[in-house]
């Protein structure tokens, strides 16, 4: 019998993670694998079987970004069970995932705001909602909120932004690192005021529809990783957004915004990540019990033997790391501070990199053909190092508040 560290969980909780189990070895990973071998336009035809993870994710009773609607649970319980079903359902397939978190998850961020008006308007809607972040020509730098140069006027952003009476008008793009960018039907958008004299920390955030007159989708972004999430451009060309979809302006708020985003989609990703890690450690290791070479199955050879465990240890402290983040991020008032938080999400994903990387090097040449799963693995951590932040400039903005 596998042995479980997760003591001290509740009946409900552990059926809770045995479903997201077997969603994610019935549905999400056999899904994932069609999608991952498909052109990213194809991955999203109608006729793609998507749609169906999508409509099964939603009678799992998960969609809305929440997942837990239990109110019997303490804070703790609560970070505790999410962090359980995010990494059981990341084994499946963490593309996947992804698209199906952003289902419907705008009354969410509309609640968090505090705009009951909101919730109720894309509570009505149910559609895929992206976070419109990213901009063409911009890295990490734009999220930098630490740095000098996110004050620096001479930094120009992509996506602009003024006030008209009632509305706001947006000219400009997001760019084709947005998530579920080309089939969202709503986003939360971060512009940044025209001419701003302190660059890009003056900025207005709207959670708004995406039917509104001039917004465009560009083609679905072809990418080595995570094929199986949906990615690509955002136009907008004078778009006239009212006042209603405004959640928050000024250079004393941008920033802050900014940050509290940036440091939630950082503890997701490091709960996302160990999900990938542990998926590349299960398949290296039954192979390694199943594969015969040598006299016997390789899992005997010590070479092997030591990048099993060192596989292991790192799949065990990224899940220790990114637990004890998002409990404390639930649970202390105020959050953890974003360091915490980008330490979550560096070493989670730099673990699933190499945890899947030693699993291609344990399947050997059969780890490098689409048969097995190792490929796939490392392909998409390896997106994970550049996704939500480039992992060396979350390490200095979380330096700036060592």
């Amino acid at each position: 019998m596998e042995f479980d560290l997760d003591i001290g969980l509740s009946d409900e909780m552990r059926a809770v993670r045995e479903t997201c189990r077997r969603f994610a070895t019935e549905v999400l990973r056999p899904t994932g694998i069609k999608l991952d071998r498909l052109s990213a336009q194809a991955v999203i035809a109608a006729d793609s079987p998507l749609w169906d993870v999508l409509k099964q994710f939603r009678a799992l009773g998960f969609a809305g970004g929440a997942m837990i609607d239990d109110p019997s649970l303490s804070p703790a319980e609560r970070a505790l069970t999410h962090c359980i079903i995010v990494e059981e359902l990341c084994t499946g397939d963490v593309g996947l995932f992804i698209t199906c978190g952003l289902l419907n998850i705008a009354p969410t961020i509309a609640q968090a705001a505090g705009r009951a008006d909101l919730v109720e308007f894309f509570g009505a809607r149910d559609e895929i909602c992206c976070l419109a972040l990213t901009e063409p020509g911009r890295g990490s730098d734009i999220v930098a909120f630490t740095e000098p140069g996110y004050r620096d006027p001479r930094v120009k952003p992509v996506l602009k932004c003024r006030r008209e009476g009632d509305v706001y008008v947006l000219n400009g793009q997001k760019s084709s690192w947005v998530s579920t960018g080309t089939i969202a039907g709503s986003g939360s958008v971060y512009a940044t005021f025209e001419n701003s004299p302190v660059g890009l920390a003056d900025g207005a955030v709207f959670l708004m529809p995406f039917d509104l007159p001039g917004i465009t989708k560009g083609k679905p972004l072809e990418k080595i990783g995570q094929r199986t999430l949906n990615q690509g451009e955002i136009f907008f060309d004078n778009v006239e957004v009212p006042a209603k979809f405004l959640i928050a302006e000024g250079p004393e708020i941008y920033p802050l915004v900014w940050e509290m985003t940036l440091k939630g989609a950082n503890i997701a990703m490091g709960e996302q990540f160990v999900g990938v890690a542990r998926a590349a450690y299960e398949l290296a290791l039954d192979y390694a019990k199943q594969w015969v070479q040598g006299g016997g199955p390789i899992i005997q050879h010590q070479n092997v033997k030591n990048r099993l465990f060192s596989m292991f240890q790192k799949v065990e402290t990224a899940r220790a790391l990114a637990r004890r983040v998002a409990i404390a991020d639930a649970t202390q008032a105020g959050g953890v501070p974003f360091q915490y938080a980008a330490a979550s999400k560096v070493y989670a994903t730099q673990a699933a990199f190499e945890v899947a990387h030693d699993a291609i090097q344990t399947l050997g040449g059969n780890g490098l053909t689409h048969e097995y799963l190792a490929e796939k693995l490392f392909r998409d951590a390896r997106s994970s190092l550049i996704e939500d932040g480039e992992n060396s400039m979350l390490g200095l903005m979380a330096a700036s508040r060592l």
